[in-house]
Parts: C-alpha cells; sequence; structure tokens
C-alpha cells in the first residue's frame, strides 16, 4: 500500500483521505483548520507538521485546495517538490483556472514528478461514498500511474487530455449544470404560479424531455427526490458560492479561448446576485428562492 500525503481535509477533502485509509493506504494528512485535523484523526487519517513534512517520503501527494494560487503555492513554495522523492505522483483535485493547473504541471516537471490535474463532481455525498466522477488531465503515463488512487476515491475516472484538461471538463461539466439549475428552478416557479403541484411536475419532467441531473438528483423543492438538499433546509450539497467559483472560472476560460456563452454569462450574473444576498453557503439549488423573489 502507499504512503499518501493528502494536503487540504475540508468538506471534500476529509472523507476523500478517508476512503484512502479504507482501501489501505496510509494518509498524512494537513489542513489550517485544527478542527478539520481533529475529524481527519478520528478516520485514521495522520497529522502532519507541514505539506513539506508529509511530501517527505510520500509516494503520492494529493491536494484538494480553494484556488489556483493556492496549488501553484503549494508546489512551488511550500516545499514539497524539494524534499518529495523524484517520481512522485502529484495529484490535484482542486477545481482551478486552467491556466494554474498548467503552471502546476510545469513545476511538477521540473522537478522531475508525475502530475495530474484530477477535479471531481459529485459533491460531499459522493466524496462520503466514494461515488465520484473525476475529470483528469495529464499525460497517458501520469494518468495509468493515478488511476488506482483515484479508483478508491471515485466511480468513474475520465482521462481528458493533457494538462489542463480535467480543469477544462469541470468547469464546462459546471457550466451546463448552472444553467441547468436555474432552468429547473425557474419551471418549478412556474409551475407553482400555474398551480401546478411539485410532485406533478417533477413526475413528468423527470420522465420526459426536461429530466435532467438538477432535477433528478437536486430537485430545488423538497418530497420529489428526498436526498436533495431541498429537504435539509438547503444545507450543503453543492454551496452556492462554489457554484459561482466554478461559473467565473467558465467565463474566465471563455474571455481567454474566445468563446460564446451567453448562458453561462447570465448564470454567473445569477448566482453573484444570490450570494450578495446571503445565500453564499446554502447549497446552489436555494436560488429558487431567489427566484420567487424571497
Amino acid at each position: 500500500m502507499a504512503k499518501i500525503a493528502f494536503i487540504g481535509l475540508g468538506n471534500m477533502g476529509l472523507p476523500m483521505a478517508a476512503n484512502l485509509v479504507k482501501h489501505g493506504h496510509e494518509v498524512r494528512g494537513v489542513d489550517l483548520s485544527e478542527a478539520n485535523l481533529k475529524a481527519a484523526a478520528q478516520r485514521g487519517i495522520v497529522k502532519s507538521k507541514s505539506a513539506a513534512d508529509a511530501a517527505m517520503g510520500a509516494d503520492v501527494i494529493m491536494t484538494m485546495l480553494p484556488a489556483g494560487k493556492d496549488t501553484v503555492a503549494i508546489y512551488g513554495k511550500s516545499g514539497i517538490l524539494e524534499v518529495a522523492a523524484k517520481g512522485t505522483l502529484l495529484i490535484d483535485c482542486s477545481t482551478i483556472d486552467v491556466t494554474s493547473a498548467r503552471t502546476a504541471h510545469d513545476l511538477a516537471a521540473k522537478a522531475g514528478m508525475l502530475s495530474v490535474d484530477s477535479p471531481v463532481s459529485g459533491g460531499v455525498g459522493g466524496a462520503e461514498a466514494a461515488t465520484l466522477t473525476l475529470m483528469v488531465g495529464g499525460t497517458d503515463a501520469a494518468f495509468e500511474k493515478a488511476r488506482p488512487y483515484l479508483a478508491c476515491v471515485g466511480k468513474k475516472v475520465v482521462h481528458c487530455g493533457d494538462a489542463g484538461g480535467g480543469q477544462a471538463a469541470k468547469i464546462c461539466n459546471n457550466m451546463i449544470l448552472g444553467i441547468s439549475m436555474l432552468g429547473v428552478s425557474e419551471a418549478f416557479v412556474l409551475a407553482e404560479k400555474l398551480g401546478l403541484s411539485h410532485q406533478a411536475l417533477y413526475d413528468v419532467a423527470s420522465t420526459s424531455s426536461g429530466q435532467c441531473w438538477a432535477l433528478t438528483s437536486y430537485c430545488p423543492v423538497p418530497g420529489p427526490v428526498p436526498a436533495s438538499p431541498a429537504n435539509n433546509d438547503y444545507k450543503p450539497g453543492f454551496a452556492s458560492a462554489l457554484m459561482l467559483k466554478d461559473l467565473k472560472l467558465a467565463q474566465e476560460a471563455a474571455a481567454a479561448s474566445g468563446a460564446t456563452t451567453p448562458l453561462g454569462a447570465l448564470a454567473a450574473q445569477m448566482f453573484a446576485m444570490h450570494n450578495a444576498q446571503g445565500s453564499a453557503g446554502a447549497d446552489f439549488s436555494s436560488i429558487i428562492k431567489m427566484l420567487r423573489g424571497k
């Protein structure tokens, strides 16, 4: 079994690291939050003093961090590339901009390391159940080396291309998700105005042309999908702040590449308004409240 350094033990990173432990790997964890480290210890993850300390002697270094600047800093300034052995595998599961992902790959290559960018989809529930989808960017050799570890935390692992390919797939996917949730939410608001029950709309749309993941897994009204955050006062789930982050990344990529994404731009504006109204911590499906005028 491998020695794995896992840097970033938040809502997603902690259950992912715990699933690696379940598969028999030795996991050393790093996080800025003592509460997260305490929770990690209860799940078999050994606390390290620093990222460099965790990286020393590790076979694999995995990161789950908030932004591109954090991944680049961990790769470039924390000392992990100086203390890790040549050939150590670096797996970044953060959702970050494509440019930062490629910068991280370059830093890893210069240090003689294999690396992949591997953002995930499936939310906290998927992280706990190890049913995430992982979108992977990197060389064929790096992907094949990373695949067994990624299979410990997810059920579908897709090689999306070279460096940055995973991040490209993630932001495109989540742009679809944000747009879809707005459409589903608008439909339920209209149904309410027309006197149509939530269940009736769900029964029709979920089995016809309106069917989509935002409806059948994260239905924005309580009742039709018992596991959706709408049944738990919109507690994440996937926070609205994170949806806005991903939509902004998509818009930055669209601007840089010259792509036309008017619906993506509108979705980013709508979620920015929703966050500004105090809903950044609520599940992104809670945007239905704003559409109701509440």
